[in-house]
Parts: structure tokens; C-alpha cells; sequence
């Protein structure tokens, strides 16, 4: 490994659009970071912050954007360290996502993404050029090879980086977090070193933005692919190169739900602060989804900044009131009670001549929360939290313009099962959701002896034949293959499609899987395909 260079990784929470605000962070690192450092890299678009989508087609955002990289130009005179800049960068009238070596008042060096990622949630290939391969880059002696994020996922940029004479290979990354993308970037980075024999540096952002949120983690490779340094996981961190301290680390080194929890945390946290809402509102039913969420966010913005309502009906148990009481206690957050049996009353009686069924009654319930919900968001300026799980948004379980209103909701690509989960493994850091939530028989509590299940087959049935549907794009027979019923496949299937409409109004939500709702999934809402009529099968 190349001794003579002194390199920082600096992992870091950047705003999207906040250019002097991204500014102040490069001024930081150049602050903070130890004297003998030759050369500080930052993620991915640390400029502007990533994704930035249509800004970049904005000509007076781009020319904010070239006077605040002329500006760290200038100031780069005052600073011994060097600094690898990624911005969206005009050349001969053309945008490219670049990145740039810049060192005492010049742009040493700029090189250009190849790989543009056009799949899941990237957009990339309508707002970018495409650049030609990577060359290294002489500095202080050494020949960098620097990549920006998807061409790591390809060979053919490592491999031209090597046969040019790279001596250590950079990548710079706003990598989204998904609950299996950290040992996909590790197994891809090891590839680039195995095939190159050149020692690798990571890194990549931290933070969320909307419905994304980037983890961190960025991590350093010796010659052989072994991880010899790697930074914390959802928090900002730097790390150095060569590393004085070798910090071994095998896998993610997190476990599941632990990742998963610290991503709904720091998804909500960036989302209220970034957004600058004072707080949240959420209606604290006594079940467990309401009860996770309403954990998630104390655990991300304290107690202070969480406003919780229960809005008792006549359907709802004593059981419900009491442990939503009990959950506010232990959290130590303001509970109120406003009952919702008189303006459900006078509804009932305006619609009297028109109530044809028991689900325009249910409804009606849950337009009065929502409305109560928004009226307290507009007195207090807290923005409300829905609180659907992925499962339930998936089958259409939920109320238009009733539980699914909201400006933000955490358990979004969360299904019904993993939400116990999660919960139980809350619980485990520290009680916080009463017991009985956890254990009772999920019900909406709109009807007498109402249960979930009533309408849905078991959350583990539901959730595996979704997870076939939505994240493996699997058809109706290899789903029944796996010991599922083909006519409750089939129903599944046909829910899923009904329920698209509700999706596309649907609050924003933090990215989980590999298939979430919204970007990442793209389907018409007048769509009259389905697996069970298509020719053939």
C-alpha cells in the first residue's frame, strides 16, 4: 500500500440545495483534520447534497453551483490539504457528475462519472452525460485512481484505472441504505481489489433525504480485500490512511434490526430537522403500530418534540387506552384524549340515507382522527406521522384521507411482521412499548370484535407471498409453489394492484428494502394486467 500519501475520509451529513451549509462542512474537515493530511475526500455531490434530481436543470442552480466551487478554490490557498470535491459540473455545454482535485487556488484535476445508475430509485441517465473511463491522477507522487460510486459496481473502471498505473483506488459514494446493500458494497469492493491487486478507499455519505437514508459506513481495504479500517454506521465520522490504528471489522458488523431501527431514526430525525418542523404528531391508538413509531421518534428528536393523541370511539378497548397511557408514561411524552364519538355521531346522522356499509361507518372514523390530527398540526405547526405499515399500504389497508394522512411515516417499507420485530427488539434496549401491545390480536378497533385477520390471511402469509410479489417480482404459480394456497396468492395479487391509487398519495417514507413503494416501484394506477389473465399461464 502507497505510504506516502496521507488521505481522510471525511463521512459526512450534507443538505440537499444548502450550499453554504455543505460549504461549512468542507471548512470543518479542512479545520479538524490532523496537519500531516495531504488530501481529505468527500461523498458523492457533497456540494449540493445527493440526490439533487431536477435542480441540476436549472441553470441559475447551476450557476450557484460553479460560484461555490470557484469560492473552495480560493480558499483552498489557505489550506495545505487538498480536497476531492464531487459536484454536478457543466463542460462545453454539457452536465456531468464530477469530481474534482483541488489543491492552493486550482482545479488540479477533474474527472467524470461513467456509470450512470438508471435503475430502482437513480435518475441519473435523464440529468447526467455519461464520461469516458476514468485516467489516475498524479498527486504528491502517487497515482490515484478515483471512481464515483456506480463505477465501482462495474470492472472496466478499476481495471483502466490499474493498466494506467493506479496505485490506490478512491471511490466516492452516496450509497442509499437497504437491509442487505452493506455486504453488496463490500463484496463489490473486494472484487475491484482482487482483480487489481490495489488497496481501496471508500467512502460514503451519511444522512437521510426524504425518503432515502445513507448509512455511512464507509470503510478502507488493504491489497488483499481485507477490511483493515471502517467508520461508524449512521453518524458522521472520518477515517484516516494510513491508519494508525487498524480497526479489523467482518461484515456490517450490526445486526439487522439494530440497522434497520438506527435508519428509521436517523431517516425521521433528518427529515423533521432538515424540513425545519418543531416536532411530530401521532395518534396513539394502544396497537403496535402506532406504538413502534411513536418509540422511533423519541429515540430520534426527544421527548419534548413528540405530541401524541388518543381519539377513543366507542370500539375502542380499555385495554387500548391503557396501554397508550402507559407507553406516554414510560416514554414521558404528552398524551391528550380527545374522543371522537360526537363528530362520528353527527356524520352518522348527515350520512344516514347513504351509509350502504360497515366500511363507510369505519371510514368515517378515521377521517375524523385525520382531520382532528391535521387541526392540531396547523395550531402547532408539528407535522403528523402516519403510522401504515408496508403490508397494509400494499393490500389497500389502510383509509384514503384517514390513518394514511401524514406528512412523513417511518414504518412505510416496514412490513407487519418485521414491526414486531422491531418492537421486541426495542424492548430489548429497554422496555418502552407495553407487553399487551405486542402480544394482542391486531385489530383497527373500527367495529365490534374486529381483527385483522377478518380480511387479511396471517401477517407471516401475507407478508411472504408480498415479499415474492413486490421484491422478487415472482408469478402466481412459483409463489404457490413455496406452499401458498394459489387462490389467496391470486387475491394478494389482485389487492396489490387495487391499492396503487392510495399509494401514489401516500405520505413520503424511509427506505428499507430493495423494492419500496414510490420510486423505487413504478407502476400504472389504470393497469389491467395481472399475472392470472396473462396468456399462457
Amino acid at each position: 500500500m502507497p505510504k506516502n500519501i496521507n488521505i481522510v475520509l471525511a463521512q459526512i451529513n450534507p443538505i440537499v440545495g444548502d450550499l453554504a451549509h455543505n460549504m461549512d462542512k468542507i471548512h470543518a474537515a479542512w479545520k479538524d483534520t490532523p496537519q500531516n493530511t495531504d488530501l481529505i475526500v468527500f461523498p458523492e455531490m457533497v456540494i449540493c447534497g445527493y440526490p439533487p434530481e431536477d435542480l441540476v436543470l436549472k441553470p441559475f442552480f447551476m450557476d450557484s453551483v460553479e460560484q461555490a466551487v470557484n469560492t473552495l478554490v480560493k480558499e483552498s490557498t489557505n489550506h495545505s490539504a487538498a480536497i476531492l470535491l464531487s459536484t454536478p459540473w457543466r463542460i462545453d455545454g454539457e452536465t456531468f457528475n464530477a469530481v474534482h482535485l483541488v489543491h492552493k487556488g486550482k482545479i488540479l484535476a477533474t474527472r467524470t462519472k461513467r456509470h450512470l445508475p438508471n435503475y430502482g430509485v437513480f435518475d441519473e441517465q435523464r440529468l447526467f452525460t455519461p464520461g469516458p473511463l476514468p485516467e489516475p491522477v498524479e498527486f504528491k507522487g502517487v497515482q490515484l485512481g478515483i471512481m464515483i460510486c456506480e463505477d465501482m459496481w462495474h470492472p472496466d473502471a478499476a481495471s483502466h484505472l490499474k493498466q494506467q498505473g493506479a496505485e490506490i483506488l478512491i471511490v466516492i459514494n452516496a450509497s442509499p441504505f437497504d437491509s442487505k446493500k452493506h455486504d453488496i458494497r463490500l463484496h463489490l469492493a473486494q472484487a475491484r481489489t482482487d482483480e487489481t491487486k490495489l488497496p481501496l478507499l471508500y467512502v460514503n455519505q451519511v444522512g437521510g433525504q426524504d425518503e432515502l437514508v445513507f448509512d455511512g459506513g464507509s470503510f478502507i481495504l488493504d491489497e488483499q480485500g481485507s477490511v483493515i479500517a471502517k467508520a461508524k454506521v449512521f453518524e458522521e465520522d472520518i477515517l484516516s490512511y494510513p491508519s494508525e490504528q487498524v480497526q479489523r471489522a467482518e461484515g456490517s458488523g450490526q445486526d439487522s434490526k439494530s440497522e434497520i431501527y438506527k435508519a428509521l431514526t436517523l431517516g425521521l430525525h433528518d427529515y423533521i430537522e432538515k424540513n425545519n418542523f418543531p416536532g411530530v404528531l401521532i395518534g396513539l391508538s394502544g396497537g403496535i403500530d402506532s406504538a413502534l413509531s411513536a418509540a422511533v421518534a423519541v429515540d430520534a428528536l426527544g421527548p419534548e418534540r413528540v405530541h401524541c393523541v388518543m381519539m377513543p370511539s366507542r370500539y375502542t378497548s380499555q385495554d387500548s387506552l391503557d396501554d397508550a397511557q402507559e407507553q406516554a408514561d414510560t416514554l414521558d411524552i404528552k398524551l391528550d384524549t380527545i374522543p371522537i364519538e360526537p363528530v362520528v355521531e353527527q356524520f352518522n346522522t348527515i350520512m344516514s340515507d347513504h351509509k350502504d356499509s360497515s366500511v363507510t361507518f369505519e371510514n368515517i372514523q378515521s377521517r375524523t382522527r385525520a382531520v382532528i390530527l391535521m387541526a392540531l398540526s396547523n395550531a402547532t405547526g408539528k407535522m403528523v406521522l402516519s403510522t401504515g405499515n408496508k403490508s397494509e399500504m400494499a393490500v389497500g389497508y389502510a383509509t384514503l384521507y384517514g390513518d394514511m394522512c401524514g406528512g412523513f411515516n417511518v414504518l412505510k417499507d416496514i412490513y407487519k411482521t418485521q414491526v414486531y420485530e422491531l418492537a421486541k427488539w426495542r424492548n430489548e434496549q429497554g422496555e418502552v412499548i407495553p407487553e399487551r401491545v405486542i402480544t394482542k390480536i391486531p385489530t383497527a378497533e373500527l367495529k365490534d370484535n374486529q381483527s385483522d385477520q377478518d380480511t387479511l390471511p396471517p401477517y407471516d402469509t401475507l407478508d411472504d407471498i408480498l415479499t415474492c410479489l413486490i421484491e422478487q417480482d415472482m408469478g402466481i404459480d412459483d409463489i404457490a409453489g413455496r406452499g401458498h394456497e394459489r387462490e389467496m396468492v391470486e387475491k394478494i395479487w389482485q389487492m396489490l394492484g387495487r391499492a396503487e391509487y392510495k399509494r401514489w398519495q401516500s405520505p413520503p417514507g424511509i427506505k428499507i428494502t430493495a423494492r419500496a413503494f414510490g420510486r423505487d416501484r413504478r407502476y400504472p394506477i389504470t393497469n389491467h394486467f395481472t399475472n392470472i389473465n396473462k396468456a399462457g399461464s
